[in-house]
């Protein structure tokens, strides 16, 4: 598919908050690959639809087991904390320690249109909890617990 440009903080697409996706059409499809494939180009494990300039409740993860796509994603359940560095493809450069759920439960529409429980945890729980933090409008530079850093 396409290598789409990811949108960098300060953009004000990055702030608003994402409006649902009613249905699954082929142009949902083709933005899901080009989102995979933007996603892998720049080496990163998530990327939500306003990285992308599209405010819709869409995002692409993948944490090491293969592609997971999330449309119309919500958490139902968290539990614990987890410490850790963050980074994100719209800061680049950057990064910084945050708390999130050690656990999280989420649901969403796979791209065939049904629905899928995600149980979540680790790096998977954070990266949920991080690319629907996108959808909200929410930056995880917004959540840092000890400044950022940069990457060099």
């Amino acid at each position: 598919m396409a290598i789409r440009e990811i949108v960098k903080v300060g953009d004000d697409c990055l702030r608003k908050t994402c409006k649902p996706i009613d249905k699954i059409t082929t142009r949902t499809k083709i933005l899901v690959e080009d989102m995979l494939d933007t996603m892998y180009e720049a080496n990163g494990c998530g990327l939500a639809g306003p990285q992308v300039g599209v405010l819709r409740r869409l995002c692409v993860i993948d944490v090491g087991e293969g592609p997971i796509v999330m449309i119309n994603p919500v958490i139902v359940k968290s539990e614990g904390e987890q410490e850790g560095a963050e980074g994100c493809l719209s800061v680049p450069g950057k990064s910084g320690n945050g708390t999130r759920p050690a656990t999280v439960t989420a649901t969403a529409l796979e791209i065939t249109g049904e629905v899928q429980v995600y149980e979540a945890e680790g790096l998977f729980a954070r990266c949920i909890c991080h690319e629907l933090d996108h959808l909200d409008g929410v930056l995880y530079i917004d959540k840092v617990t000890d400044g950022l850093t940069t990457g060099e």
